[in-house]
């Protein structure tokens, strides 16, 4: 228990540059006091004492913002920066040194039973107030962008913006997987963004044409196509 509690502490001092020391990490970080109710919670819930393991979740939400379910599975390394917001729901399963940022959602849809939530894999960083919505996997390695809402499954190391979510790559270059707690990348805010991308081409291609014309009346003196079209 006290390894993984020094763990904990040690993830958010490696990624979060705002630390000054560990008594701080203690004391005032509210995803830390959210994941240590979340193994108590978890405990009392493995061994069926559901109302209990429900309590202690309802008494971290309303001490940190952060509703994690108890029923929830979550491995090594989890990161909550400023985790006001975050609600993770019974059947999701977290993987190894996964960040999260304010406002994110990893919920389920409908009213169906089983497993109803997202599986997000090792390494993965989901930006603020993004929704993972559904039973799917989200890969290893993968980042949601700010916003983002995602309903099916996002490939490993891909990058996933818009509402809904649309996998982009990084100029269609695979990025190689890390398994290092110090290569975590946190950069959520340097995404590709697909529809600024599409505007750009198109204004590209509308400039292309509007050149195209104006060579083809300069070439055959049509007047009257020059009346007709504006290309102020």
């Amino acid at each position: 228990m006290f390894s993984s509690m020094r763990n904990d502490i040690r993830v958010i001092k490696e990624r979060d540059p705002a630390v000054k020391n560990t008594l701080e990490v203690i004391l005032c970080y509210s995803g830390l006091h959210a994941i240590w109710a979340y193994r108590i919670a978890h405990f009392f819930y493995r061994k069926s004492w559901f109302v209990t393991a429900r309590f202690i979740s309802t008494l971290a939400r309303l001490l940190t913002g952060i509703e994690i379910h108890p029923g929830a599975q979550i491995g090594e390394g989890l990161f909550i920066d400023h985790g006001s917001g975050i609600v993770i729901g019974e059947t999701t399963i977290i993987g190894n040194n996964v960040s999260l940022y304010q406002g994110v959602t990893l919920g389920g849809t409908g009213k169906e039973k089983g497993k109803r939530h997202p599986t997000i894999g090792d390494y993965v960083v989901v930006a603020c107030g993004a929704k993972v919505l559904g039973s799917f996997t989200v890969g290893e390695g993968a980042k949601i962008g700010a916003g983002s809402v995602v309903l099916k499954e996002v490939p490993p190391y891909a990058t996933v913006v818009g509402i809904p979510g649309h996998v982009v790559t990084r100029r269609g270059i695979r990025v190689a997987p890390s398994h290092n707690e110090n290569d975590v990348d946190l950069n959520h805010d340097r995404l590709p963004d697909p529809i600024e991308d599409q505007i750009a081409a198109l204004e590209k291609q509308v400039a292309l044409l509007k050149q195209q014309v104006v060579e083809m009346q300069a070439e055959r003196h049509l007047p009257e196509l020059k009346r007709a079209v504006n290309f102020r």
